[in-house]
């Protein structure tokens, strides 16, 4: 029987699909980072809201924070700022396909850091899934870019290590946000979950806030005065972060991870009814290599 976790993370993956495209037309008259901050300081205020919703609605009290929950989230959360700078350093350097695909190992790593400091190990069905749907997320988003032999050779580069490090960065957010709601109890899910998504958004949004106005004087000005574009990919965020959240408090981190790829078919699919464009025999590959990990996990998990 499929859980619950399995619709929610597929919505997760189409509302960050949808955030995704909207967020890089905020580059036009944003900083990368200042496009990023708007993630948090628009989402920041949604997420308290939904969870002091749910919290009114709901016939358990909210659950107690402790010194343990706050420094889970300061992990997550920290590891997700500093893994999206170092992919975006990656994409400056002079081989940054090869970081980029580097980067990617986030499921595995995330797989290794739930076993390790979790205790949630996977079957050997859970693994290959990954490695399969990982393959697929390969050829989606690096192709022809990078050939076998650079990735199996390329891996001392300096794009390839920067890589590794967001990957790596990534899976430790996905592992403290798991590690986050856990700490909480055995209480609802809900509850539990959009605690840790105000929690960590809110000090995502207080660390980022003096990082910016020390890099980029003025953007956060900037990113206030663009609410009209900023707040549709604010609440997209909050929203698709709300499902991630919910769907690592139920689950296993790496199998949320690895049934999240479906993100890069939705984009696909996206991108090809937008431009009239037929996929490519690669797209059509790694969407059915995708399609099968994510079966391989779901089935034999």
């Amino acid at each position: 029987m499929i859980g619950l976790w399995v619709p929610i993370t597929v919505s997760a993956a189409f509302l960050q699909c949808i955030r995704t495209a909207l967020q890089r037309r905020l580059t036009a008259s944003l900083s990368v980072d200042g496009a990023n901050f708007v993630r948090y300081v628009y989402g920041a205020p949604v997420a308290a809201a939904i969870f002091a919703l749910v919290a009114l609605v709901s016939d358990a009290p909210a659950p107690l924070p402790t010194w343990r929950y706050l420094g889970y989230c300061l992990l997550g959360g920290v590891s997700q700022i500093v893994a999206t700078s170092l992919l975006i350093h990656a994409f400056a350097l002079r081989n940054f396909a090869v970081g980029t695909a580097y980067s990617k190992t986030e499921t595995i790593q995330t797989a290794i850091f739930s076993t390790v400091f979790l205790a949630e190990p996977l079957s050997g069905a859970g693994w290959l899934g990954i490695v399969v749907s990982l393959a697929g997320v390969l050829a989606l988003s690096v192709g022809s870019k990078v050939t076998l032999r650079e990735l199996l050779l390329g891996w001392t580069q300096r794009a390839a290590l920067v890589g590794l490090a967001s990957g790596a960065c990534f899976a430790g957010s996905a592992v403290g946000i798991r590690a986050a709601a856990l700490s909480l109890g055995e209480g609802e899910f809900l509850l539990r979950s959009t605690m840790t998504l105000a929690t960590i958004t809110l000090l995502q949004t207080i660390l980022m806030a003096p990082y910016l106005a020390w890099r980029a004087p003025g953007e956060i000005t900037r990113v206030l005065t663009s609410w009209r574009s900023a707040t549709p990919v604010g609440l997209l965020s909050v929203f698709g972060s709300a499902c991630w959240f919910a769907a690592m408090t139920l689950q296993n981190a790496a199998l949320v991870r690895a049934l999240g790829q479906v993100e890069l078919i939705f984009t696909v699919i996206v991108s090809r009814f937008g431009f009239r464009e037929s996929p490519s025999t690669r797209e059509l590959a790694g969407m059915a290599l995708i399609a099968g990990g994510v079966v391989t996990v779901l089935m034999f998990r």
